[in-house]
């Protein structure tokens, strides 16, 4: 066991945060720590590594052992290079490099005794350099900062230059080259991009440590942790597997929970009733018998109602009326910034129904088309179409469509002044803004509750086109699933923009990776996306290569029949795709045509027609499947 927590408790100004909590990790033992915002989570870990005093329990860390914390937003403040930075990390190495060398040409002029003793430290220095691996720390040292999102060029960018964000991933660099027994994360994907989070996830799998980690990235804690402990309502609860198994065991047992509070509410207050009817009736045995049932009423220990699912927060996304079936088509975008080019000639379209999530690294300009459609920057090449009866709903993850002057409740009256004060209430109680809160002012909330009232906003605008930028940003776990509810049932059209692979896995029927200045297309949800990424990304080097070799001019010039064969390849592959789409459109309106056959009275009753519509059904989709993946491939 390295790390021992028991009976901890924590209040502040007299209001209980954490108590009794215990639970304790093995050896490189991987754990998350989960919970609601505000649960305590972070006085948790600040309480674990000595930031913060107790008001009872203890925290025991095994004799010998070491520990590292990343808080969240860690910064460093220093005048030294990235790599220099985390070079520092392996001073006792580079000091025994450098002794090393020194012996060497020392012993070049060395003899006798002396020169023995001088092999004997050597020996010593040079085993205590390979075990430290000093042979591949400067290339450990390069790999953790290219795994973390840092490319060669940005080395010697000094620290005091970086943003926050990248402050942090230096820091979160430096500790994981320190390699700690057990490390201790504070939302360590917050500054990360997909590229890093995969890495880091791989690397913290295979860690030779103990690892624990607050993260609402619940695809990253489902790779990563094997041990699940929740805060919630002050007390701990563990459980043994991943994200997942921890999600459906919650649900069985908040079921269980709610059923027993609810019976025992209603057992109270039927004794209570039994109670006051012996009482009415004012004759000695029945007073007594009525003390009597007060004393066992006394006795019960009371269950705690438990924490209910934000049922309180609804949020219902209705299209005030339907849009055409083409609603975006977006031609041969491109956009720089000086002499930096995010994309060029970029393509893609988007139909009535889909949910199309935009994925790619930091900085590839995923948010800057979102912001093109919506006509708040311009781009430098292209066009952009909407459909028939398009309305747009925007949310911005700077929350730019807000005005901080403004109190929330300013926020819905001026933007709806239809509304009456009950509704705009209302609408605010449901995003969680209750009492005094609604006369808040914008510039005085934190992130989330940003996040909420965009929401609100978004909700009441009726769009049939929703455009997100990183919806989740800020959220905790429970106003996720909410969202990824609400976008499921909703009707209309979504375009986002999200690094949450969780989220897009539950939300998304199309995914766009922009890499390389340019967007690959895949038809399906993120584990779909890992599935075909290799294959997609090959194909499209072999078109890209071919494009480029067809373009360039070559010292030998393909011969007449070689530029034929060539051509009637293209051809080939232009009628396969349009035959494609052709049988596809066939077998998508047979479908159609079988359900409304199902769905006829006379078939109803018949189970011999039924089932062999049902086949026949079974057979088409799984053709449809087939034909979809070859579209993909050709188109």
């Amino acid at each position: 066991m390295i790390l021992s927590c028991h009976n901890i408790s924590k209040s502040f100004l007299e209001i209980p945060v954490l108590q009794n909590i215990t639970f304790h990790m093995e050896d490189n033992e991987k754990a998350a720590l989960v919970g609601i915002n505000g649960a305590g989570k972070t006085t948790l870990l600040r309480i674990i590594v000595g930031e913060l005093g107790s008001d009872e329990g203890q925290v025991v860390l095994a004799k010998g052992k070491t520990l590292g914390y990343l808080p969240q937003n860690a910064g460093i403040n220093s005048s030294l290079t990235i790599y220099e930075e985390l070079l520092s990390v392996k001073k006792e190495l580079i000091d025994l490099e450098q002794n090393i060398r020194a012996l060497e040409k020392e012993m070049k002029s060395a003899s006798g005794d002396g020169l023995e003793e001088m092999m004997k430290r050597y020996v010593d220095l040079t085993h205590r350099f390979e075990n430290g691996d000093g042979y591949a720390y400067q290339s450990e040292v390069v790999g953790v900062l290219k795994g973390l999102g840092f490319e060669e060029v940005d080395f010697s960018r000094e620290i005091s230059t970086l943003s926050g964000g990248q402050r942090t991933r230096v820091a979160l660099g430096k500790l994981l080259l320190l390699k700690p027994d057990l490390i201790i994360l504070d939302e360590p994907t917050n500054h990360l991009d997909m590229n890093s989070i995969t890495w880091l996830e791989t690397y913290l799998l295979n860690y030779k440590g103990a690892v624990l980690i607050v993260s609402h990235d619940r695809f990253f804690l489902d790779r990563i942790a094997k041990k699940v402990i929740e805060i919630d309502q002050t007390k701990a609860t563990t459980f043994m597997g991943n994200y997942s198994d921890y999600a459906v065991k919650k649900e069985m047992l908040r079921i269980a929970a709610w059923n027993a509070y609810v019976n025992q509410q209603r057992e109270i207050k039927h004794q209570e009733e039994v109670i006051e009817k012996l009482r009415s009736f004012n004759r000695e045995k029945s007073i007594k018998r009525a003390e009597s049932r007060e004393k066992m009423l006394d006795k019960i220990e009371v269950i705690d109602k438990p924490t209910e699912i934000r049922t309180d927060m609804h949020l219902t996304l209705t299209p005030a009326r339907e849009s055409g079936n083409d609603v975006l088509d977006v031609t041969g975008l491109s956009k720089s910034y000086d002499s930096l080019e995010l994309f060029k000639d970029v393509s893609f379209q988007i139909k009535k129904g889909e949910h199309v999530a935009i994925i790619g690294d930091n900085g590839t300009g995923k948010s800057t088309i979102l912001k093109i459609i919506n006509d708040m920057v311009p781009a430098d090449n292209g066009q952009i179409r909407l459909g028939s009866n398009v309305e747009i709903g925007y949310y911005d993850q700077d929350h730019n469509v807000l005005h901080n002057e403004k109190t929330l409740f300013e926020e819905i009256s001026d933007e709806y002044p239809h509304m009456t004060n009950t509704e705009i209430r209302n609408v605010l109680a449901a995003f969680l803004f209750t009492g005094d809160d609604v006369f808040k002012r914008i510039s005085e909330l934190s992130g989330g509750e940003k996040g909420r009232v965009s929401l609100a906003k978004l909700m009441l605008g009726n769009a049939n086109f929703l455009i997100l930028d990183e919806p989740t940003n800020h959220l905790d776990i429970q106003s996720k699933e909410i969202l990824e509810t609400a976008l499921n049932n909703y009707k209309g059209t979504v375009l986002y923009v999200s690094h949450d692979r969780y989220f897009i896995n539950k939300t998304a029927t199309r995914i766009l990776d922009l890499t390389g200045q340019k967007l690959l297309n895949y038809i399906g949800n993120y584990d779909y996306y890992l599935e075909k990424k290799e294959a997609v990304e090959a194909a499209s080097l072999s078109l890209t290569e071919k494009v480029t070799e067809k373009a360039a001019p070559s010292e030998t010039k393909l011969d007449w029949k070689s530029q034929k064969e060539e051509q009637a390849k293209i051809r080939k592959r232009e009628n396969d795709l349009k035959k494609c789409e052709e049988e596809i459109a066939t077998l998508e309106a047979l479908q159609k045509e079988l359900e409304e056959t199902m769905a006829l009275p006379e078939n109803a009753t018949n189970s011999v027609k039924l089932q062999e519509l049902a086949q026949k059904q079974t057979d088409t989709q799984s053709r449809l499947e087939e034909l979809y993946a070859l579209w993909e491939t050709l188109a």
